[in-house]
């Protein structure tokens, strides 16, 4: 979620102890609302998700949802908790296997905010060559890594696989069979709890309230996650500013940390690459220098699924965790298959550079070219695969 314009002028004369208290509550509501989706689908039924649930198990149609959904909400951390709350559902979960491809195209929407960014310098086209080729290099490395990883998961079951064991390692439970409780789960179920009771007042008891409480709950998460984001980059974005700068042109390694790192403190990687853009414009930082600083944005990102699995119990939560270590799963490997060789890490260099010059030449491609691939081909995806499906 980009965060862009979100810190207002006074924020920062507000006490620190103030926003931590405010960020608690946040974090409090956030859950909440995850843990009130969740439940929701338990009073929708299972016939009124079966056709939706039937759809997703196609993995190009579950990498759309997961991409457009992304796209539409400008936050990989919202889709990746809305669909921990699907997969952990009471009832009528969403499959565990057609999850993995939505939280994959999760990655690829959340790159749409920093191309976005760097369209703010379209006057200039030495600014615009620098900040674009920097904004789609995060695009093109999140592409290059679903072409790679979203074939090899159909045919392996790879990441599935991994994350079974993973959890199992780490609290010896995984899949169905075991009664997982959120540890904050009286507190947590007192968030949503207004919402339903609404709900019921406004439609009486049955589906359509649990799907209005299920909405409320929902939008409750995205402006819990978006004032998150807006109290941590009033708290932090100097500091995460100035912790990039330190570190560009280091080791690799302590780069990618650091971009994990930041994104892990203000809760969203669009705010950490949107950071680059100006950075690149203005000529502070090269292309081989921002890059890691993205894959590391791709890894911090994904705690928020982490924490959203703290926030659902029931039969089905323990699939909800095993998603959160599904999403680091595929941005490690990507990072550990393209980064450490120099021709495959050069494909999204070369990429950016190509794509920056194009519009340098023709500025209007720039814009053509966010609309092409976020909008443009998962519409052209979406046509072939139900032309082939019939």
């Amino acid at each position: 979620m980009s965060g862009d314009g979100l810190v207002g002028a006074g924020e920062g004369r507000r006490p620190v102890g103030l926003r931590v208290a405010a960020l608690i509550g946040l974090f409090l509501l956030f859950l909440g609302g995850i843990g009130g989706l969740s439940d929701g689908f338990e009073g929708l039924g299972s016939g009124l998700l079966d056709r939706f649930f039937e759809a997703s198990t196609n993995p190009v149609l579950g990498l759309l949802v997961g991409m457009l959904a992304t796209t539409l909400l400008q936050s990989s951390s919202v889709t990746s908790s809305l669909i921990v709350a699907l997969v952990a559902a009471p009832v009528s979960p969403l499959p565990f296997e057609s999850a993995i491809p939505m939280v994959m195209g999760a990655n690829i929407g959340t790159t749409v905010t920093n191309t976005f960014a760097a369209l703010g310098h379209l006057r200039d086209r030495e600014q615009l060559r620098r900040a674009f080729a920097v904004a789609t290099c995060h695009d093109l490395f999140n592409l290059l890594a679903v072409a790679i990883l979203l074939p090899l998961e159909v045919v392996t079951g790879l990441l599935a696989r991994l994350s079974t064991a993973l959890v199992a390692l780490l609290g010896g439970f995984g899949g169905a069979g075991f009664e997982y409780r959120s540890p904050i789960e009286g507190i947590l179920s007192l968030v949503p709890a207004p919402f339903f009771r609404l709900a019921r007042e406004v439609a009486g008891e049955g589906p359509l309230a649990a799907g209005i409480g299920s909405v409320l709950s929902a939008s409750l998460i995205v402006v819990s996650l978006g004032l998150i984001v807006r109290t941590l980059r009033g708290l932090a974005a100097e500091s995460a500013r100035d912790s990039v700068h330190r570190v560009l042109g280091r080791n690799a390694l302590l780069t990618v940390a650091v971009g994990a790192l930041v994104t892990m403190v203000v809760q969203s990687s669009s705010v950490t690459t949107s950071l680059l853009v100006p950075l690149a414009a203005a000529g502070l930082l090269t292309l081989e220098d921002a890059f890691p600083v993205t894959l590391g944005a791709n890894i911090g990102t994904t705690v928020t699924a982490f924490f959203a699995a703290l926030a659902v119990s029931g039969p089905n939560a323990a699939w909800g965790l095993q998603l959160a270590v599904v999403h680091l799963l595929f941005n490690v490997i990507g990072i550990a298959l393209i980064y450490p060789v120099r021709r495959v890490r050069e494909i999204p260099l070369a990429g950016a550079r190509f794509l920056a010059q194009v519009a340098v030449r023709r500025r209007s491609a720039a814009a053509a070219y966010v609309i092409g691939i976020f909008y443009g081909l998962p519409a052209l995806l979406l046509f072939l695969t139900r032309s082939f499906g019939n």
